[in-house]
Order: C-alpha cells, then sequence, then structure tokens
C-alpha cells in the first residue's frame, strides 16, 4: 500500500512509531505545509525507511511568513518526492486570491526547475486550479489531493495526465459524488491516501486518522468497482511509483 498524502507530525502523532509500525513496509508520503512542518519532514524522511515527504506552503498559510528558498534549497533531498501541499482554496476567504494564486504558480515554477511533481490542495477553487496547471502543462507529473470534485470534472484533469487522490471522505455515506468520481475514472488515474488524522474514513470517522487506514479506501474502492483489493492495491502503488521518485 501507498499513503500518498498524510500529515504524521508530532503535535498529533506522540505515538508515532507506534503509527508507523502498523503499516510494516508499505510506504507514506508526509506533506509539509508550512516553514515548520516542512522541517519535520526532513526529520521524519531521515528517522524512517519507508516515509518520504514533500515540502510546501499551503494556500491557507499565505499571509503568513514563509520559506520558499528552504523548498528550493531541499527538493533535490533524499526521499523528497514533490512540491506540496500547495494549491489554492476560497473556503474562508476569497479577500487574497491574489496572493494564493502567486504562491502556488511560484512554487509550480520551483517544480519545474527541479523536474519534481506538485501535490495540489484545491477548495471551491476548482476552475482556477484547473487553469493553472493546465497553463504549466504540468498535468502529467501533478496529484490533485483529496479528489472533491465533480466526475467531469475529474476527466478534465486526467485528460491533462493528472493523478485523482481519494481517501477516507470515500466511504462515508453521504459521498456520492465521491463515489460517481470513482467509478466513472479508470483506476490508472488514481491513488490511494488518508490526509492523516484527518478524514478518518468508515468504521474509525471520529478517530484520528493513521496511514494503516489507507486499507479501508482500497477496500471501497474495491466494492464499487467490483475487482480484487489486491488488484485496486496493487494498481494504486504503481501509479503512485509511476508518479514519485521512491528511491
Amino acid at each position: 500500500m501507498v499513503d500518498t498524502h498524510c500529515h504524521l507530525f508530532l503535535e498529533d502523532y506522540p505515538d508515532i512509531d507506534d503509527v508507523i509500525n502498523r503499516m510494516g513496509n508499505n510506504i507514506m508520503v508526509v506533506s509539509g505545509f508550512d516553514d515548520a512542518s516542512n522541517k519535520e519532514v526532513l526529520e521524519l524522511c531521515s528517522r524512517y525507511p519507508n516515509v518520504y515527504g514533500t515540502l510546501g506552503i499551503h494556500p491557507e498559510n499565505v499571509d503568513e511568513p514563509y520559506d520558499l528558498d528552504f523548498i528550493r534549497e531541499h527538493i533535490n533531498d533524499d526521499k523528497i518526492v514533490a512540491v506540496g501541499e500547495i494549491g489554492l482554496d476560497y473556503h474562508y476567504t476569497k479577500d487574497n486570491i491574489g496572493e494564493q494564486i502567486s504562491l502556488f504558480s511560484k512554487q509550480i515554477e520551483i517544480a519545474l526547475e527541479f523536474n519534481k511533481p506538485i501535490v495540489v490542495h484545491s477548495r471551491d477553487a476548482i476552475n482556477d486550479t484547473y487553469d493553472i496547471i493546465k497553463k504549466y502543462n504540468i498535468g502529467s507529473k501533478c496529484l490533485i489531493h483529496c479528489f472533491s470534485s465533480s466526475l467531469e470534472m475529474g476527466r478534465e484533469f486526467v485528460k491533462l495526465g493528472c493523478k485523482l487522490g481519494i481517501g477516507g471522505v470515500l466511504t462515508f455515506k453521504n459521498s456520492s459524488k465521491l463515489k460517481e468520481v470513482v467509478s466513472g475514472i479508470d483506476l490508472s488515474n488514481l491513488v490511494l491516501e488518508t490526509d492523516s488524522p484527518y478524514m478518518t474514513p468508515e468504521p474509525f470517522r471520529g478517530k484520528r486518522n493513521e496511514p494503516y487506514n489507507v486499507f479501508y479506501v482500497a477496500q471501497k474502492i474495491s466494492d464499487i468497482k467490483c475487482i480484487n483489493i489486491d488488484d485496486v492495491l496493487k494498481i494504486t502503488s504503481k501509479n503512485a511509483f509511476d508518479l514519485f521518485d521512491f528511491r
């Protein structure tokens, strides 16, 4: 299994050794979102053999101090596989759209300079997200984390070459739109994620999420697509390996 997007920071995981041990030899990609978490990502990658990382500034942090030079200096460090979590989030405010787009674009340019994929957060901003990814022609090196838009938009992102991240929301009773996406998009375009410690899947909803629960996301995909769960795990893992350089 590959959990392509999680946040395994000590603030939420004082028992982090146990959490990582439950994943066995399976891979976790820990995503940075600000200066402090980017530094912690590097520490986690050096400490655990099956933990990889991404470095980025989340759009919600656009109004806080951030250091893009740190990302540039460390993006080629061992086990850093992408620029992320980056993107656009208009959910709480649209007053800083220009600043968000500028930050998103600058980080895409770092990814292009160093030939790295990007891991994209998009909330209530799907059209601008699409337009920017298309403009930079980076779709073949792009993961849309926690995809939550329509099947139609999913197909448009897939046409650009993007992979869609599918997480615990898929197991929720009210997730009909995401179930439609999973049903209508070929498995070759999907990867698994947990977004730990958030978005805990059924049957553990309400508890802290952790990477091993990516298994329950795979199980739900298996049910929806009527295919063997081993095939889901095999194909989604291949997709993750195709996107990220797990050296």
